[in-house]
């Protein structure tokens, strides 16, 4: 008997198709604190779970029998992806069920802020009628920016041309012909924050979007203009916006998500009436609830009965004796998506995946997924996984193509991912070392020795005495320890130039990224987090 446990409560829908199966024991036991949950997992074959329920490590190093992990919902945070990769158990999210859900949180946040009508309702109520103290502002002819244009972007922008506005959107990893049916312009981010009446974002909270809106880029913005923010809290700098509607710059904002939920008692908002908070809600209908219900049944009863594994978020289809062989590799394909989308920028049109050596030998599709899904990672977050990551690449409009060669060259076996941004065209490879060391050894024409995990900063500069020095004098008196470094030299025209790489123990904040970059002999410097 196949044992399912679902921890958290889940819609009637998607019990009814859990159950339907008759070789399955359904069981719900909501609820459960850690010691419990440990206690109990060992029996069981699969677990439903939402966010309520955490699986760390030393619950799933219990869970004897688990092979499968079904989230009702898209973030997995409150999973141990790499103990339950490491022990080949499937998680599986539902990254579709609660578009048009956030989408219309969205857009109903935005018409409350321009009408004031959450004010107004509690104006009304609180026994008082001072109507001009609620002017608001049209939506027709307005301009609304919206920063990432995925899936729910798209969605809002549909509902704001209904609306008669113009629509502007800013999404640099995106292909414009893909977009080519939805009436909008493609702007920079300081053109579209110059523009906007309206702004909304709608990205993934990673290292490049964190504060993508603080108290410099409010600058740019007109005098009024209107924020909302559904997406994930930490993208736009909620005291660069409390500043901003104490100058007069900022009308009002609509928050639904924070850098800390719950927000603490005393947050500034709270005191401000030109901001509308909810709790989280872009998700909280009905029909999402049912839908990611359903979805999340369906995918667990597929994958217990070896039919199709959808929406993994941790490992691809493989077979166990393949996967043994290729883990790693996934792991370093992956990363080297990552490296590309932080090191260089621009739109994505095509990437090229050339494999060699005795790596050919395999099923190579696994691993150019799980470049796609690296690269992917940084611009759509939760809702890539190795399922969707192709279908979501030819959704942005990229063009993903595959080599081979069982050519001798230096090393035994590599990956180099190759990709066209903008007119640029960027190399990276990478391999391994001993058959355990995972390393990237050239970025375009230099050749390094790169340990791609933690932080790593990557500094472009000419190669002159002193560079180095400067470089980790500048850390030190930050009490930043350098970890690991490479450096590649080339030369162009009567100049040297080099690429210094260097893996540090903490991370290099933003400030002192700046510092590095003063250094007059330094042409670029970034940090890139695996």
């Amino acid at each position: 008997m196949v044992k399912i446990l679902v921890s958290d409560p889940l819609g009637k829908g998607g019990l009814s198709i859990l159950r339907k199966e008759k070789r399955f024991q359904v069981e719900e036991r909501y609820g459960l604190k850690p010691d419990e949950l440990k206690k109990i997992i060992r029996d069981y074959d699969a677990i439903v779970i939402r966010s309520g329920t955490r699986l760390t490590k030393d619950i799933l190093e219990a869970a004897e029998r688990l092979r499968i992990i079904g989230r009702a919902g898209v973030g997995v945070d409150n999973v141990d992806l790499e103990t339950a990769t490491r022990r080949g158990i499937i998680v599986m999210n539902t990254p579709e069920g609660n578009t048009i859900s956030t989408a219309e949180h969205a857009f109903s946040l935005l018409m409350a802020l321009a009408r004031n009508i959450p004010q107004a309702c509690n104006h009304v109520k609180g026994g008082e009628w001072k109507k001009s103290q609620f002017t608001g502002s049209e939506l027709n002819g307005k301009v609304l920016g919206i920063i990432g244009f995925g899936r729910i972007g798209r969605e809002v922008a549909k509902r704001a041309v209904a609306f008669n506005m113009e629509v502007l959107a800013f999404d640099p990893f995106i292909s414009k012909a893909s977009v080519r049916e939805f009436p909008v312009k493609f702007k920079d981010l300081n053109s579209l924050l110059k523009m906007s009446d309206f702004i909304t974002v709608h990205t993934p909270l990673t290292s490049e979007t964190k504060h993508l809106i603080n108290t410099e880029s409010l600058k740019l913005c007109k005098k009024g203009v209107r924020i909302i923010n559904c997406a994930r809290g930490g993208i736009i700098d909620e005291l660069a916006v409390v500043e901003g509607i104490k100058s007069g710059k900022v009308a009002g904002a609509a928050f639904d998500v924070f850098e800390k939920e719950p927000p603490p008692p005393d947050h500034p908002f709270f005191q401000m009436p030109q901001v509308i908070c909810t709790p989280h809600l872009g998700a909280a209908t009905g029909e999402a609830q049912e839908n990611v219900a359903l979805d999340v049944a369906r995918q667990v009863v597929d994958a217990l009965a070896d039919r199709a594994i959808k929406n993994a978020v941790n490992l691809p289809n493989l077979d166990p004796e393949t996967l043994k062989v290729l883990r790693p590799w996934l792991a370093l394909a992956e990363k080297l998506g990552k490296l590309h989308v932080q090191l260089f920028t621009g739109s994505v049109k095509t990437v090229t995946i050339r494999y060699g050596g005795e790596l050919t030998k395999h099923n190579l599709e696994p691993l150019t997924i799980a470049v796609v899904r690296g690269l992917l990672t940084p611009i759509c977050g939760e809702l890539v996984n190795y399922v969707n990551a192709m279908s979501l690449a030819k959704e942005r409009g990229i063009t993903v193509n595959e080599s081979k060669s069982t050519a001798v060259r230096e090393f035994t076996s590599y990956i180099e991912v190759e990709i066209l941004q903008g007119d640029d065209s960027n190399r990276i490879t990478g391999t391994f070392f001993g058959n355990q060391m995972a390393r990237v050894v050239r970025i375009n024409e230099y050749i390094l020795d790169v340990d791609p995990t933690g932080y790593v900063l990557f500094i472009h500069n000419e190669d002159q005495p002193g560079v180095v020095g400067t470089i980790g004098s500048i850390l030190g008196k930050n009490k930043i320890n350098i970890a690991e470094m490479s450096l590649g030299r080339v030369r162009k025209g009567k100049k040297m130039y080099a690429m210094t790489v260097i893996n540090t123990d903490s991370e290099v904040p933003e400030r002192v990224l700046t510092e590095i970059k003063k250094f007059s002999l330094i042409t670029n410097a970034k940090v890139v987090k695996f």
